[in-house]
């Protein structure tokens, strides 16, 4: 079976000018300057074994970013969109930002505000005041659950920095006069 040489890429001038402007760049996330070094080095003609070894990368790889920037090219993507990720699969999400950001603040509000019986908010107690205000239709609290750990929030400790918990001592006078009473 004869052996394939990977295909060719031929950068232009301003191309290859803003993918060494990316490589130079402190900012630039290493996975881009992998996949620019990647497309610099295939533009010099190096195979895909070659580029591999140097970069320390599988041929795969390689094979991939050298495929997926062609493909790009001839649909006149812009340099740098053509070294992103592709979107993931997977449904969309259901819930926009507004609506999350919604769910944080009730969940940042005492419950007796919407008129709960409670002294703290449960993820199912969140999720039927959501629904029952109209910000979602439905909503499971497993999912109000998540969100809020994702967001490191925990509406049981609400509030609790801004009204610490009573002391004995609130401060070294009152600690003093409580100690010469006894």
């Amino acid at each position: 079976m004869p052996r394939l040489s990977a295909e060719p890429i031929e950068l232009n001038e301003l191309e290859r000018k803003e993918l060494e402007h990316l490589l130079k760049r402190p900012s630039t996330p290493q996975q881009i300057a992998l996949r620019v070094k990647i497309v610099l080095r295939a533009d010099k003609q190096e195979s895909h074994g070659e580029i591999a070894k140097e970069l320390g990368i599988s041929k795969k790889m390689s094979r991939l970013w050298r495929g997926r920037w062609r493909e790009l090219t001839a649909r006149q993507v812009p340099v740098v969109e053509r070294l992103l990720d592709t979107p993931r699969p997977g449904s969309p999400g259901k819930f926009t930002m507004e609506q999350i950001t919604q769910l944080y603040a009730l969940a940042c509000d005492p419950p007796a505000k919407y008129n709960r019986p409670l002294s703290h908010w449960s993820a199912r107690e969140l999720a039927d005041e959501m629904i029952q205000q109209g910000i979602v239709e439905t909503i499971s609290e497993r999912h109000v659950g998540r969100l809020l750990k994702e967001a490191d929030l925990k509406p049981h400790q609400n509030g609790y920095w801004l009204h610490p918990p009573p002391t004995i001592f609130s401060n070294s006078k009152s600690k003093t006069s409580a100690l010469s009473m006894n």
